[in-house]
């Protein structure tokens, strides 16, 4: 083994500066994120599902705010993953699952969570699978959970602003990058890929996703209330706006 994926706590904070580049305010969305799930539990442990986990930044910051809690985290990705194992261990249940077919979550420890929670991951699903995943979120929640998914959710009143933003936005990491501030995606996968220990881990990811897995489609915040809507959430809205990005709820 490489002696670099020892240090889980090197290769998380690397993946937090890259990730960064593109969500300054990524904090922010985690803490709405949290404030959701203490407001719904009942207890100190609440059991939580991070959907579409990747390496557990969800997890480790759901463990720190609650000790106690039974997380549960999902994703196909293997390096990802991987990662997730070496610097979680124990503290939480790591499920390799794909979110594309309807019996992804077979493998789950549980059928009653408090929260599911996702960020920055579902818009490369396509619009016809995340409708139907919602439903199948609804039914994983016990009476009163809550799903918080985070992500590009476009406010549809203000498309013009929104482009600003964007591009001001993009022209930002631009600079970032050229100055060797942060690492852009494909430059973390070229320095994961360089690891002896995650090179076969990236050949697989490769082999799963031959021509990428994000189609970036992200329709605006009131077609994902909609979709909530129709799963049958009792309660659906918007609990974080940050620019052109949203955190929507929906309460079973």
């Amino acid at each position: 083994m490489s002696p670099y994926i020892t240090d889980a706590a090197a290769w998380q904070e690397s993946w937090d500066r890259q990730q960064e580049a593109y969500l300054p305010d990524r904090e922010h969305r985690f803490t709405a994120m949290l404030d959701a799930v203490d407001a719904v539990r009942d207890d100190d442990r609440p059991r939580l599902l991070d959907l579409a986990g990747g390496t557990g930044t969800i997890s480790e910051r759901a463990l720190r705010r609650f000790p106690h809690a039974q997380v549960t985290l999902v994703d196909l990705d293997p390096a990802l993953l991987a990662l997730a194992r070496a610097s979680l261990g124990d503290r939480v249940t790591v499920v390799t699952a794909d979110l594309g077919r309807p019996d992804w979550h077979a493998a789950l420890p549980h059928r009653d969570y408090d929260a599911v929670l996702t960020a920055t991951a579902l818009h490369w699903l396509p619009a016809e699978r995340l409708e139907r995943l919602y439903a199948e979120l609804r039914d994983l929640l016990r009476p009163g959970g809550i799903l918080v998914n985070a992500d590009h959710m476009p406010d549809d009143a203000l498309p013009q602003l929104t482009k600003r933003l964007l591009d001001r936005a993009r022209d930002r990491r631009a600079a970032r990058y050229a100055a060797g501030a942060a690492l852009s995606w494909s430059e973390w996968w070229d320095r994961a890929e360089a690891d002896p220990a995650l090179r076969p881990l990236v050949a697989q990811r490769r082999d799963i996703y031959p021509s990428g897995h994000s189609p970036e489609w992200t329709p605006p915040v009131s077609w994902h209330l909609s979709a909530l809507s129709a799963a049958g959430f009792a309660e659906v809205g918007t609990v974080w706006r940050g620019g052109p990005d949203a955190a929507v709820a929906g309460v079973r």
